[in-house]
């Protein structure tokens, strides 16, 4: 019912997790990580038991494989689970039972893992892995979210979509980030959106946050600032909904109509917006049309 990745990135030791499925919230029961520690997805018939269990372990210096063996021992339900775990030095264990809704299966990689039950194919969890491995060198957030993006491209769960997840843990206790899409006729699409909003408004906030290291500090000027104004104002904001469309589109949308033409022109007029707030007079001259100086010079200039 449920495609994902788990990885830790061998660069920062950051741990993370996307997922996304045909029910709602998804990033209510199936993602599981704790700082330094480790990351656990269940999924199929969800167990949150096996994912706190598992993350248990792994605090107590298992390694996955020992970790999964563990819990799944005790679990008389496990042929119908899916469980993949990544552990603090980027060990990996799945577990797709052989009672798991097909299609169903998982692949490994290099501090990673992809799984998924439901699916319309194999496919998925192939341009998933590609997805994250052709990716290596971008911070992990974007890594897993352009494999979700490569999965739900490749077909995803075969019911079809619903809610979408991710989150990353640093060296903190509570998240570097932690985004959900709830309820979403495309939740994928809506998570990166909802991503690169947080980009420029949440994740500037927790870099500010105290820390382990420093419990009193305060945010800088600059996030205050930013915090002060509505969230129309900020950076990253989404523009308007029918004006937007009516003004780039000439035509006013049914209310009916109206979600599904924002989730399909949404990043257009986004980006359209964006860069028609940029600033590009110390980058390049302003270009003139001016059809007269091409046939008559000497007018052109005295107009």
């Amino acid at each position: 019912m449920t495609f994902s990745i788990v990885a830790r990135c061998e660069r920062t030791g950051e741990l993370g997790i996307a997922v996304s499925t045909a029910v709602p919230a998804v990033g209510a029961i199936c993602p599981y990580l704790c700082a330094n520690v480790g990351a656990v997805s269940t999924q199929s018939w969800v167990n949150p038991y096996l994912a706190i269990q598992a993350l248990d372990q792994l605090g107590k210096g298992l390694d996955a494989g020992t970790a999964m063996a563990q819990v799944l021992e005790g679990d008389s339900g496990r042929d119908m689970r899916q469980l993949a775990i990544v552990d603090r030095h980027g060990g990996t264990a799945v577990w797709t039972g052989p009672s798991c809704v097909g299609w169903a299966g998982d692949r490994r990689g290099p501090g990673y893992t992809v799984q998924g039950n439901m699916l319309v194919g194999a496919g998925t969890l192939d341009a998933m892995a590609d997805a994250y491995e052709a990716s290596a060198g971008q911070p992990l957030a974007e890594r897993l979210m352009r494999s979700l993006e490569a999965g739900q491209a490749a077909g995803g769960d075969k019911r079809g979509r619903q809610s979408a997840s991710l989150k990353v843990m640093e060296r903190e206790a509570y998240a570097a980030l932690d985004l959900r899409v709830d309820d979403h006729p495309e939740p994928v699409a809506e998570l990166r959106r909802v991503y690169q909003v947080a980009q420029q408004q949440f994740v500037p906030f927790v870099q500010g946050m105290p820390t382990l290291d420093d419990p009193g500090r305060a945010p800088p000027s600059e996030v205050a600032a930013l915090l002060l104004k509505s969230p129309g104002e900020r950076p990253g904001a989404p523009p308007p909904g029918n004006e937007v469309l009516t003004q780039w589109m000439g035509t006013r949308f049914a209310p009916d109509r109206l979600e599904h033409n924002l989730n399909v022109y949404r990043g257009i007029v986004g980006e359209i917006a964006r860069l028609r707030q940029l600033d590009l007079a110390q980058l390049h001259p302003a270009v003139v049309f001016d059809p007269l100086r091409a046939l008559h010079p000497e007018q052109a200039n005295e107009a």
